[in-house]
Formats: structure tokens, C-alpha cells, sequence
């Protein structure tokens, strides 16, 4: 069993067991039990009644934040030679097609999000191996696959994320920094909770949302009263 650091014996003092908290109330308690020397990512994990198994229960989608995440995020595009000036006036940190398409079958992947053209396809179609498995691959649905790169690339640089229910039933994402005013966190999260709450697939059975949590980078998870955000289940 592994042993308790004093910070998280601390940080789990101040969290009542058992308690659901209202979102507010969480987002206050997440810098009092976060020990991190650096600026933490507020997390929220919602755990669904779906089954991820079957296609008609599968929930991914995309949602703008409105306070975006905090982060650097670094962007791909991979575009044909008359979209890479507006590519990289849009903010794109790389811009290109076959030399990047190599680098990426010799192993790069320092990147957050590749964004590229319906009509390059083809060659992205290849590095499916690679980049599927760190959810790098690019898509029509998470609007990642595009002729618009660069309202695409503004967006995501602006907080724009996209979100898949994983094979537990869990969707896991990162939506501001501790140092977030409370409220940020509050309308970062309520945009992310609403955005779920629009895509209940009608074959889901009982309780939609089954939990909430909130946390930051290793901090302990704070549960939250789903009922008080007036969201249908």
C-alpha cells in the first residue's frame, strides 16, 4: 500500500468524506489542496451510464471553453503549399506536409493537435498507427480535418478541445489551471458538463451522469452534487 504524503494527508483533511460539493464550493477548495511548486491543470472526470461498446452509446465531441485552458497548446498543420501563410498567421507552430509526415514515421509527435485537409488525407491516413494511439489522429468530427484551417487552428488555440468516453465509461479532460480565478473554473466546467449533457445518446438507459469529480495534477478528487447544476439526467 503506497504511503501517504504528508501534503496529500493534508489536502485530504480539508475535503469532507462522503460530501458532494457544489461546483463553486469545489472550485474554491481546489487551491487548498493543491502542493504542486507548479501552476497545476484543474481536472474533471464525468462518469456515464453508457456502454462505450456499443456505437449508439459512443460520446465524443468538441466544446470551446470560455476561458480556455491555460495551456501552450502546439499545433500541426498539415496543409498543401497555398494554406501555410494562413496557417501560420492563424498561430500554427508548424506548418508543412511531407517533411512532416516523415518526421512523424520516424517517431515525432511533440505536438498537442494536427490539423489538416480533407483533401491530404491520404497521406495523413498512413500514421494512423502512430498517432491514434496518443489521440493525435485528425478528424472530421473534432473538426481537426478541414478546408477552414485557419478558423480551426484560432480555435483550438483560443480553448477549443475535443472529448471521447473512454471504455470505462469515464470522460477525462483538463479545463483550466489552479491559478483560474474559481469562476473561470465554474464556466469552464459548466460549458464542458452542458456540452455532454447535449450529446445523452437516446439509447441510454437510468442515470446519465453518474459522478463528477474535480481535481488538479495530483491533488485528491473533490465529488460534486450533479443535481445542484441543474442538468437533466
Amino acid at each position: 500500500m503506497t504511503k501517504l504524503t504528508k501534503n496529500r494527508k493534508v489536502a485530504l483533511s480539508k475535503i469532507e468524506p462522503d460530501k458532494l460539493y457544489k461546483l463553486s464550493e469545489a472550485a474554491a477548495l481546489l487551491k487548498d489542496v493543491t502542493y504542486t511548486k507548479f501552476d497545476a491543470s484543474v481536472d474533471i472526470d464525468v462518469r456515464l451510464g453508457v456502454d462505450p461498446r456499443k456505437a449508439n452509446q459512443m460520446v465524443r465531441g468538441v466544446v470551446s471553453l470560455p476561458h480556455g485552458t491555460g495551456k501552450q497548446i502546439r499545433v500541426l498543420v498539415l496543409c498543401t503549399p497555398d494554406k501555410e501563410e494562413v496557417a501560420k498567421q492563424a498561430g500554427a507552430d508548424y506548418v508543412g506536409l511531407d517533411e512532416y509526415v516523415e518526421k512523424i514515421k520516424g517517431g515525432w509527435t511533440d505536438v498537442d493537435v494536427i490539423i489538416t485537409m480533407p483533401t491530404v488525407m491520404p497521406k495523413i491516413g498512413a500514421l494512423g498507427r502512430i498517432l491514434g494511439p496518443r489521440g493525435l489522429m485528425p478528424n472530421p468530427k473534432s473538426g481537426t480535418v478541414t478546408m477552414e484551417v485557419e478558423k480551426a487552428v484560432k480555435e483550438v488555440k483560443q480553448g477549443k478541445i475535443d472529448f471521447k468516453v473512454d471504455k470505462f465509461g469515464i470522460i477525462h479532460t483538463s479545463i483550466g489551471k489552479v491559478s483560474f480565478d474559481p469562476e473561470k473554473i465554474v464556466d469552464n466546467a459548466m460549458e464542458f458538463i452542458n456540452a455532454i449533457m447535449k450529446l445523452k445518446p437516446s439509447t441510454a438507459k437510468g442515470t446519465y451522469v453518474k459522478s463528477i469529480y474535480l481535481s488538479t495534477t495530483m491533488s485528491p478528487g473533490i465529488a460534486i452534487d450533479a443535481k445542484s447544476l441543474s442538468v437533466s439526467n
